[in-house]
């Protein structure tokens, strides 16, 4: 049987209005917009007010991505949900944005996989069109980052932040697609970003909230080693199945998880800073949701015309990274 190609119809994304710049921090914790500058990259962030939770976002980025897809939310067979911040721990939030879409004939579940989580969802919805499953699936990818960050470590409240972006996948014709996905684990890593309670291990207790074993938890040193290594290993890997050579991209999208190891990332891979796209300064680290909100934003600006060869990559919790490499 031949493999469909499948490719990205339609994409959307959506922020919160708050803005919180590193001048607002400096009055919230122990820190400076210079020191968050210098080590991030990062000016300011979107944060979600109360009452937005993650499926507010995802809906909105993927009524957009639906309406530019021309897809009916009818018409969706599946919605997977990229996300470590869902409304709740149970149902999945997918449920949710099933429900608000009005999507009824469509399977919905959410995909944990930190940081990479979009490009695993790619990798997987990609599969049930190739061999002809589902004609059409959606994926929201987005974090509300806020609601899991412990606002007293300097370490960590500097770098999240929320929003969520949305693409819809359909059979396309060459040479437009996803030419080649690559996705990898390394559990020994994972406690280098971990949220230690919460879960059946540490179950919520007052001595866990009293702790504040709920929050995002980071060893930053380590994974800023091993996010380059395995970042420009992932890439070369793509671009190696695709029979692409580095200079051939058009748009590279890193995940946007600090300036530096974006600029250390394509230095590796030779490809020249021009194409490298970065948001990071405004937008902040919104985890799974990095990569189709500059996605959208490139759509915006007119610059992922037909025809672009687009690289994407990114690294996260588990630890876990991957890679796509797109035609537009």
């Amino acid at each position: 049987m031949k493999l469909k190609r499948v490719g990205i119809l339609g994409i959307g994304a959506s922020l919160p209005e708050r803005v919180l710049t590193n001048f607002d921090l400096e009055k919230i914790v122990d820190t400076s917009d210079e020191w968050i500058r210098a080590r991030t990259g990062i000016r300011e962030r979107r944060i979600a007010v109360e009452k937005e939770p993650f499926s507010s976002f995802a809906t909105k980025a993927s009524r957009i991505a639906l309406e530019e897809a021309g897809v009916s939310p009818s018409e969706l067979d599946l919605i997977i949900c990229a996300t470590v911040t869902p409304d709740r721990p149970l149902p999945s939030s997918s449920c949710y944005v099933q429900h608000k879409l009005q999507a009824q004939k469509a399977a919905a579940f959410d995909l944990t996989a930190g940081c990479s989580g979009f490009i695993f969802a790619l990798t997987v919805a990609n599969q049930f069109i190739a061999n002809g499953e589902y004609k059409y699936i959606l994926i929201a990818g987005g974090e509300v980052l806020s609601s899991v960050t412990d606002w007293t470590d300097r370490t960590t409240c500097v770098l999240f932040a929320d929003g969520a972006g949305a693409v819809v996948l359909g059979e396309v014709e060459e040479p437009a697609g996803i030419l080649a996905t690559s996705i990898h684990n390394q559990g020994e890593h994972a406690e280098f970003l971990t949220i230690p309670a919460g879960g059946s291990e540490l179950p919520t207790s007052q001595e866990t909230v009293a702790k504040r074993l709920h929050f995002v938890k980071m060893m930053g040193n380590e994974l800023f080693k091993i996010a380059i290594r395995y970042m420009s290993k992932v890439s070369e890997e793509v671009l190696l199945k695709a029979k692409v050579d580095p200079r051939e991209v058009d748009i590279f999208i890193p995940h946007q998880a600090n300036q530096r190891i974006t600029d250390a990332v394509a230095k590796r891979i030779s490809v020249s800073s021009e194409k490298i796209y970065s948001n990071i300064d405004r937008v902040g680290n919104t985890s799974s949701g990095s990569i189709p909100i500059a996605l959208d934003e490139l759509k915006e600006q007119g610059r992922i015309p037909k025809g672009t060869l687009v690289l994407m990559s990114a690294f996260g919790a588990g630890v876990s990274w991957g890679s796509a490499l797109v035609r537009m």
